[in-house]
């Protein structure tokens, strides 16, 4: 298995000093993906901005999964909201 892209969830949860079920929790709510082997669980690095920021929402600012998942939604929808204002412009622009 090739782990170039990949972060264990040992090394990520030892370094943010966070427990490791938490980062399963994250998996069965379907926020993050996770990879398995013999060995330990690995995050994509393209994750591990989100990792950090709910990572923080969890622990810093005391928000539960439940929370997590409606600020990621909401989030999500934002950024897509932003595309569009961004296509539009540039088809504006080009008219």
């Amino acid at each position: 298995m090739q782990t170039e892209n990949l972060i264990a969830a040992s090394i990520f949860c030892s370094s943010h000093h966070i427990e490791f079920s938490f980062i399963s929790s994250l998996q069965q709510y379907g926020l993050i993906e996770v990879t398995a082997t013999d060995e330990d669980l690995y995050i994509n690095s393209d994750d591990l901005n989100k990792l950090e920021q709910f990572t923080r929402f969890y622990y810093e600012l005391q928000i539960n999964l439940e929370g997590i998942d409606a600020i990621n939604h909401l989030l999500e929808q934002l950024q897509q909201k932003q595309q569009e204002v961004v296509n539009l412009r540039n088809r504006l622009q080009a008219l």
